[in-house]
């Protein structure tokens, strides 16, 4: 298993397996602060696990925050949330 600190020095360079890999460690930590921060570098994969988050907590402006940095699929669900 790679350490977190090899992770984030690849992910630092560009990588963005480590990145996404990163997100599912934190993931699995329950750290949504961390989550955050990478949404903010541009994970992806961070967006998807903290939308997930938001639709099963049905915490609306969360999904608004994520969409605004730049997750579709968190619009997507707060609109379709919206709309029940």
């Amino acid at each position: 298993m790679t350490d977190h600190e090899t992770l984030r020095a690849l992910a630092d360079e560009g990588n963005e397996t480590a990145l996404d890999r990163l997100a599912d460690l934190a993931d699995a930590r329950g750290d949504a602060e961390e989550l955050s921060e990478l949404l903010d570098e541009g994970s992806d994969r961070a967006g998807e696990l903290l939308t997930r988050r938001a639709v099963a907590a049905k915490d609306l402006l969360e999904l608004q925050r994520i969409a605004d940095a730049g997750h579709d699929a968190a619009g997507d669900e707060l609109e379709r949330l919206l709309k029940e």
